[in-house]
């Protein structure tokens, strides 16, 4: 079971990456791409239908409501040009992923946070 929930969830991000690339496409019609815009901003909201603090039911409305967003922007999708984003997705998945770069950005944020608060203090303190 774990194994088919691994394999779906993988599924999931392929599809959701594809349909990145696929509302950026002009053969992708308007509507998918507005549906697209609105899967992906209620996936990344930090404000849901059900509050995730709410046991069980928190995140299962993410568990349901995210693959049938999915689902409905890729239906709407001419097959080609999914199929086209979708391998263009799985590539995606193999690249190499460069943590130096991580550390970087982060120290960048770090530092600009640090100054932010310096700065903050400064101006109320003094």
């Amino acid at each position: 079971m774990a194994t088919t929930l691994n394999e779906w969830a993988r599924t999931i991000k392929r599809d959701v990456h594809a349909l990145h690339l696929a509302a950026r496409d002009p053969r992708t019609p308007w509507c998918a791409k507005a549906l697209a815009v609105c899967v992906a901003g209620y996936a990344l909201s930090p404000i849901d239908l059900i509050p995730d603090f709410i046991p069980v039911i928190g995140y299962l409305d993410d568990a349901i409501l995210v693959p049938l967003g999915v689902l409905a922007v890729v239906k709407m999708i001419p097959p080609e040009v999914m199929a086209e984003h979708r391998e263009a997705a799985a590539l995606a998945v193999d690249r190499p992923v460069s943590r130096s770069a991580a550390v970087i950005i982060a120290c960048i944020w770090a530092a600009s946070i640090a100054l932010t608060g310096w700065l903050g203090y400064r101006y109320f303190a003094g």
